[in-house]
């Protein structure tokens, strides 16, 4: 028997960000409070600790962010690219310098991992600042005309899973192409957001040009529904997105939604199976499975299911659930009781409805909200924890005999965000690729990022593009 490591604590210091006991709306370049003096507490998943205290913003709040970037948006939309370019850089830059208490600050507000926070999350961020300061001042390469014209104010509206990282993908290529933002970060998330209104600040931004508006459902559906914005763009839940869809139907807004996935993560009976797993890992169990692309259904070739399966189950007995500030922890914590609540009674219906339920041996911390990492067995498609988005870790095996089995069955969901193919023949790669119905398809790898890849969905998992020149197209007049 080959014994493992023994791994001692090794957490990060806390002590290296400052967290102020309350915020304020960020409006036209300053903090202040909300209209109504109304505020809510943002707390720490793995402990339950309050963080700090949020102002709620209301109508009147919306009113004065989206009136303060329609003031901005004359002046920096009529800068030369070059010059947005500059001020693009100086934020990537500042978030370079800061990312150490940037990283602290979003593991201790959504849960997650101080490592993935560290070595994915803010790398990220920066990088698609530094992708969009690249592209300001050759918009006209882009494919879009001549002279593509920014759009104007666009209100955007983010979840809690990737707080900062999705603030980078919807702010950086909307201050790029010339338009001005109001950003509602999620409830349970805020503080990266208004650590980032700061960062604007240092870098000289000019006033107006970002603003942050935090509180609940309340404050974005104001935001999505003002008359002045031109813009929505919202990543999170089908539901949401469709409500959105409908105040948005019949005005002339420009809308892009990134919703939910029930990603097919395939293996085939040639991939190398100890790389298939590490990739199975990463697609069902980074950021706790919180992930909109999560690789959540395991198709897997029946003459491997065994083997694959085994060697899973091994993997995952490695994997060190706890504090998520610890240097050496893979499984932090769920970022809400709501969302654990939702993870859990799926769990409970799977087992109900006759699947087999298998965990490590995990001890779980008494505060805070968490969830062992689990797979299911002996999933059919019909049952619910193969057709619905559980957003949590758990994994839905089922098995596949032929190429075109494997398609049917990846395809048979009312979603198509994203997919992975475990498979040494890069014909069959292509082949499958093409007729998988999803916005990403990955190869002998998963839940790999890149700024200048577009990413998106098909179905109800929305439309539109995020990322790459493709990202441009959702903020120009084209």
């Amino acid at each position: 028997m080959i014994m493992g490591f023994d791994y001692a604590p090794a957490p990060e210091s806390r002590a290296i960000v400052d967290i102020a006991p309350s915020y304020g709306l960020f409006i036209d370049g300053e903090f202040r409070e909300a209209a109504d003096g109304k505020v809510f507490k943002t707390v720490a998943p793995a402990t339950e600790e309050v963080l700090s205290e949020v102002a709620q913003a209301g109508e009147e709040d919306v009113d004065a962010a989206v009136a303060a970037a329609r003031r901005a948006f004359a002046s920096w939309s009529a800068l030369p690219g070059a010059e947005r370019g500059k001020y693009l850089f100086r934020i990537a830059r500042v978030l370079q310098e800061r990312s150490r208490e940037l990283a602290v600050l979003e593991t201790l507000d959504n849960g997650k991992p101080i490592k993935e926070t560290r070595d994915v999350d803010l790398p990220q961020v920066a990088a698609h600042f530094f992708y969009y300061a690249g592209w300001a001042d050759k918009l006209a390469h882009a494919g879009y005309g001549p002279s593509p014209r920014p759009l104007g104010v666009a209100g955007q509206v983010i979840p809690w899973n990737f707080p900062l990282l999705m603030l980078a993908w919807k702010i950086a290529p909307a201050l790029a192409t010339g338009n001005t933002v109001v950003l509602k970060p999620a409830e349970t998330t805020p503080l990266s957001a208004l650590f980032f209104a700061d960062v604007c600040r240092r870098a000289g931004l000019p006033k107006g040009v970002v603003n942050i508006v935090t509180g609940d459902g309340r404050t974005g559906a104001a935001l999505v529904a003002h008359p002045d914005v031109n813009k929505v763009a919202f990543t999170g839940s089908t539901g949401v997105g469709k409500q959105i869809a409908r105040t948005v139907a019949g005005t002339s807004k420009k809308l892009t939604l990134e919703l939910g996935g029930k990603g097919a993560n395939i293996v085939f009976d040639d991939a190398p199976v100890d790389q298939a797993v590490e990739g199975i890992v990463n697609g069902i169990f980074f950021n706790q499975g919180q992930v909109c692309c999560a690789g959540s259904r395991l198709l897997v070739q029946e003459s491997v299911r065994d083997e694959v399966l085994d060697a899973l189950k091994r993997r995952l007995g490695t994997l060190r659930l706890g504090d998520p500030l610890d240097k050496n922890t893979d499984i932090g914590a769920i970022n809400s009781a709501e969302q654990l609540a939702r993870i859990t009674a799926l769990a409970e219906t799977g087992e109900a409805e006759g699947a087999e339920r298998w965990s490590p041996a995990c001890e779980l911390p008494s505060s805070g909200y968490w969830f062992a990492p689990t797979l299911f067995t002996g999933v059919s498609q019909a049952h619910t924890i193969a057709r619905d988005e559980i957003f949590g870790p758990v994994l839905s095996v089922l098995t596949f005999r032929t190429p075109d089995e494997a398609v049917a069955k990846a395809n048979n969901t009312p979603y198509g965000l994203s997919a992975g193919i475990w498979t040494e023949k890069g014909s069959r790669i292509l082949a499958m690729a093409s007729k998988l119905r999803a916005g990403v398809v990955w190869a002998n790898t998963f839940n790999k990022f890149d700024p200048t890849s577009p990413f998106g969905g098909y179905k109800e998992s929305g439309f539109g593009r995020e990322g790459g020149r493709h990202g441009l197209e959702a903020y120009l007049d084209v």
